[in-house]
């Protein structure tokens, strides 16, 4: 039986994301009925879209008119 070198596993600690994120990206808060937050949390479940991406595309939509 051959003796396989193990490869170490590493995984990215949350303070390097963390930075990354913090560099990279910013974010847009929104206070709106909960209501309306259920039914739009809902509809993306349901269309299997995450509620990040269906935002980004209404921001990028607006930007483009």
């Amino acid at each position: 039986m051959e003796n396989k070198e193990t490869k170490r596993k590493t995984t990215t600690s949350w303070q390097v994301k963390a930075r990354y994120n913090a560099k990279m990206y910013a974010s847009v808060g929104v206070q709106l009925p909960k209501e309306l937050v259920a039914r739009f949390k809902e509809k993306c479940a349901a269309e299997g879209v995450s509620q990040s991406q269906v935002i980004r595309g209404f921001i990028e939509k607006y930007l483009e008119e």
